[in-house]
């Protein structure tokens, strides 16, 4: 305690000594502050800067680690699609490719199944026309069955630019379920069950789809390949012809696509029988128009038929009689004695030689031959009033007159009139006039064989579809602003 008393008596003593000890403190703080202080980073003047430059990501730009943003769905109506667009029911198999016999590729007149596998419903190409048709005309021709429709509308529709793969999109809904297959194979048998089965089953599938939910069918179209009186069987033990898949509840709202209406069901659309004319494009399709405008017809008319054990009153057999009689002014096909199923130059010559054809009804009301008939350009000649006008409406024009002839078939058989002599009376240029008349109209009754990427031309599937099309969004239009 004495030595301590003595330095501070030592240090304070005097003003100068003060001042040297403070100097000193200074001095110890200031080292001990650097000796605690990091080294500063000077950087190496004598080597070149190395500079780390980032990138500072736009506004606009999306970091590649950020998800990409969904592309906004296809607009519901554009200028081609202008009524929407269609999907197309993926169904179970055995609805529609399962009932497609494979055994029978080409056509057979004895079995009404043959030659429907090939070529999605279009048929084996009808090459033996290369010998008949002049440069490439044969290449648009087909074997193509009469009860092929459904499969030409179901491949037609996978390929539709208006179809679209999200139901949410679709303003129509197509069934591609082949009625006319599945109902076709018991129709000569007494199981009408059979007839119903296929039926039954999918209109059990088809309505637990929620789509169909929403307006119970209304919304949805189907093609169907036979005729409407296949499917319309009635409770009356005594009329058990068919299926009654078309008296069905659930088919009351869905619109059908049928060679042959009923005229009294609205739901009913007639639309042509397949043909075997089938051109890719609008080019093949004016070349035919000319070839069948410009070939020479040197007979009158022609009657093609089969004659299976028609009766005396019957009058295809008037008619066939007749023409065999008139053979320098008609050429008569019958095709129980020819094989004109699998030769199609038996029936299409006589068609491009003749100035009309003759077209009695035959076991239904309408017929694939009057088509035929309308694509070789001849004049269909009928023998009952309003044969047509209650069919075919998109299709045919309405004054049946404008290219055809009717000669009543009572007058026919009580002998009052000659068909030939009725003919005759008609002027070359009023026998152009109608044939200019059904040239023009080849395009909307056959079903072309488009290839992808080409141009081409509007058909019968196009006239059928964009009406149906349009119908509906007409009703949903109308249902929404209710």
């Amino acid at each position: 305690m004495t030595a301590l008393n003595s330095i501070k008596l030592h240090i304070f003593s005097s003003p100068g000594r003060i001042c040297v000890f403070l100097l000193f403190l200074w001095a110890q703080f200031t080292i001990i502050s650097l000796a605690r202080t990091p080294t500063p980073c000077f950087p190496d003047r004598s080597s070149p800067l190395s500079v780390r430059y980032v990138k500072i990501p736009s506004p606009n730009t999306t970091s590649s680690t950020a998800p990409a943003a969904p592309e906004p769905p296809p607009p519901r109506y554009t200028a081609d699609c202008p009524s929407g667009r269609v999907y197309a029911y993926d169904l179970p198999p055995s609805f529609n490719r399962d009932l497609v016999p494979s055994a029978c590729p080409d056509l057979d007149p004895w079995d009404w199944q043959c030659g429907i596998s090939p070529n999605h419903g279009y048929g084996r190409a009808a090459s033996e026309l290369r010998r008949t048709l002049p440069g490439d005309l044969h290449k648009s021709w087909y074997h193509t069955n009469e009860f092929t429709l459904e499969l030409l509308f179901h491949h037609r529709i996978l390929k539709h630019k208006c179809r679209t793969l999200d139901p949410d999109l679709a303003t129509a809904f197509y069934i591609p379920f082949y009625a006319g297959l599945a109902v076709g194979k018991h129709l000569w048998g007494n199981d009408t069950s059979a007839r119903d089965r296929h039926c039954e089953l999918m209109l059990t599938w088809i309505k637990s789809q929620n789509y169909w939910k929403i307006m119970n069918g209304s919304d949805h179209f189907i093609s169907i390949g036979r005729i409407t009186w296949d499917f319309r069987r009635l409770t009356d033990p005594g009329k058990s012809w068919g299926s009654s898949f078309l008296n069905m509840p659930s088919m009351q709202r869905v619109i059908r696509f049928i060679i042959e209406k009923h005229p009294g069901d609205e739901m009913d659309v007639s639309v042509p029988y397949p043909t075997g004319f089938h051109p890719k494009t609008s080019d093949e399709l004016a070349e035919w128009q000319r070839f069948v405008r410009d070939h020479k017809r040197a007979a009158l008319f022609t009657f093609i038929g089969t004659d299976r054990n028609w009766g005396g009153d019957d009058l295809r057999r008037l008619l066939m009689d007749e023409c065999r009689r008139e053979s320098s002014s008609c050429r008569a096909v019958d095709c129980g004695e020819s094989d004109c199923a699998r030769n199609s130059s038996i029936t299409l010559l006589p068609l491009l030689e003749a100035e009309f054809c003759l077209q009695p009804k035959s076991d239904s009301f309408t017929s694939r031959a009057v088509f035929e008939c309308l694509v070789a350009g001849a004049v269909p000649v009928f023998f009952r009033k309003g044969a047509y006008e209650e069919q075919y409406e998109w299709f045919l024009p309405g004054e049946q007159e404008s290219y055809s002839v009717l000669i009543e078939q009572e007058e026919v058989r009580s002998g009052k009139v000659v068909v030939k002599e009725v003919l005759e009376r008609y002027g070359k240029e009023e026998i152009q006039r109608k044939r200019e008349r059904v040239i023009e109209m080849i395009p909307r009754i056959i079903y072309s064989k488009p290839n992808a990427g080409v141009k081409r031309f509007r058909d019968a599937f196009d006239i059928a579809v964009d009406g149906a099309m349009e119908r509906i969004k007409d009703e949903k239009e109308w249902v929404d602003f209710l």
